[in-house]
Formats: C-alpha cells, structure tokens, sequence
C-alpha cells in the first residue's frame, strides 16, 4: 500500500531565499517533518547563521549561495549537489522582492528586478530541478505565489504580475511534468507579519485596512504557512497539482 504520510525522511528539499522570513519558516517545518536541507541565499554570512540555528534544532541542513536569477549561478549549484550525491525531492521557489512604486514611475529595469527574482528565478530552478526529477519519476515542486496572484492593488504592479505568473507557471510545470511523476503546486500568502512587509505592519492606517479586510481579523504569522508546505511536499499530496493554495484569513473569499 501506498505512504499517504506527511512524514519527509529519506528526503532533501531545496528553499530558496531561506535565510530569513517565509522561506525560513518554511525549511525548518520541512526540516522537523524529516527532510534534510539545503538552503539558499545570496548573503552567505546571513546563510551560515540560518543553518547554525537550524542545526541547533538539531536539523540536517547544507547551504547553497547562488543568485536564482542568473542561469549559470543556478546550473553551477545544482552541478555541485549533484557531485555531492544530493537529489533534490522538495523544491520550493520562495525567493522574492517587493517594490512599491507607482507603476507610470517604474523605469524598465525595476521591472525586470522585480519580474526576474520573483518569477523567472521560479522557471530557472525549477527546469533545473525537474530535469533531474523527470528521471527518477518523482519530485514535488512548491512554488511561492502570494494573494496578488489573483488580485491586484496600486503601486505593485510587477510584483502582482511575477505572483499571476507564478500561479500559471504552476499549471504549466503540471501540464509538462504531471505525466513524469512531479506535483506542481502554489501557496498564495496574505499579508504576512514578515520583514518585508514591515512598512506595512508600522503604518497604522494600512494595519487597519488589513485587518477589517480580513475575515480572520489578523495578519498571518509565517509560521502559519508550515502546515500547507508539508501537505504539499509530502506524499499525503501526491494526486495535487497544478493548485494554489491561499493562505490569507479568508481575504480572497470575500469582496
């Protein structure tokens, strides 16, 4: 009989943009699920200090610097865990920046940040991974959309961009991959109490709005999105894919 469990022993998963936030929450919940790690960031000190705390909690955690938006830098990492005997069964593509800028002032190479760290990195790691997934006839790839992959607000337009186009690349990994063994899936994030989202938290004003825009009447905690994360790593998931999954207090259910 087939495992349905959460349980990820035996497993390594890949976090980009792990070193703090979301993606940091995300490594350590796969982490104590049984996983071992490899997490990723362009700020090696900054890594290093991840992975000593994650090792502290007793984690099996190795670290991978590389920019995830330059091809080579991507190639050259998988090239090396693949030396080491690494196979990467977990992806989750959780690297992001956010720029607030009204969208008639954004020059084109704003743009282009904005759209190559949140959704192109998404295609270049994932294709990485996926051709070395497709061969073993297994993977499960996450990839980290937000609430604007459906919805939009002013002054984030190539962030809400790359996020909708990280839900239809989901759906295209499923279409491409579904047939070789691989899950495809999305989690949508609302607003979430994290680093990148303290301007937002700080302004009284727009803590309001969240709130009463809300059902849950709350921001998310990153600790919150743990739980989807295994799902969907796991292979209690295994007939999902091509979904995006949000995590918002309802913010999405609601007009």
């Amino acid at each position: 009989m087939q495992d349905y469990s959460f349980d990820l022993t035996g497993r390594t998963a890949l976090v980009t943009g792990s070193s703090r936030g979301l993606g940091y929450a995300i490594a350590r919940a796969l982490g104590h699920a049984g996983a071992s790690l490899v997490i990723n960031g362009t700020n090696t000190a900054r890594i290093e200090e991840s992975a000593d705390s994650l090792r502290a909690d007793g984690l099996s955690v190795r670290t991978a610097a590389f920019d995830v938006t330059n091809e080579k830098s991507v190639v050259e990492a998988f090239t090396t865990l693949d030396a080491e005997g690494l196979k990467v069964d977990i992806l989750v593509n959780n690297a992001g920046i956010q720029l607030r800028k009204p969208m008639i002032d954004l020059s084109l190479e704003e743009w282009r940040s904005v759209i190559d760290t949140n959704l192109t990195s998404a295609f270049i790691v994932g294709r990485e991974a996926a051709r070395r997934m497709i061969p073993r006839g297994r993977g499960k790839i996450i990839n980290i959309g937000s609430l604007m992959s459906g919805l939009a607000r002013p002054t984030i337009a190539p962030y809400t961009a790359a996020k909708g186009g990280i839900k239809m690349l989901t759906q295209a990994m499923t279409a491409e991959w579904a047939a070789h063994g691989i899950q495809a899936n999305a989690i949508g994030p609302g607003y979430m109490l994290t680093d990148m989202n303290q301007a937002l938290t700080s302004d009284p004003q727009f803590d309001a709005w969240v709130k009463a825009r809300t059902p849950s009447r709350r921001w998310g905690k990153p600790e919150e999105l743990v739980g989807t994360a295994i799902f969907l790593a796991s292979s209690a998931s295994d007939y999902v894919n091509g979904q995006i999954i949000y995590v918002d207090g309802g913010m999405s259910a609601v007009i």
